[in-house]
């Protein structure tokens, strides 16, 4: 069975959220999201989170994603 980017559990209140220890596999910026594989955790900029999202859609098994952190207001 195959996952849609649409079956994918989007997490916003999972207990480990992220800090900005927690940086982007690709680029190294501040992670706000996070993927879970089967062979461990991704974690991403929104900019690569949404770049990679539909490639790892079938076979990711959660995807927590903060990005709308960054739109609120302080």
């Amino acid at each position: 069975m195959t996952q849609t980017v649409q079956d994918l559990s989007i997490d916003e209140t999972s207990s480990h959220q992220l800090t900005a220890a927690d940086r982007c596999d690709s680029c190294g910026a501040q992670a706000y999201i996070r993927a879970t594989m089967a062979s461990g955790e991704l974690y991403f900029c929104a900019h690569h989170g949404a770049e990679f999202k539909d490639k790892l859609a079938a076979t990711a098994i959660e995807w927590h994603d903060e990005s709308s952190r960054l739109h609120e207001s302080k």
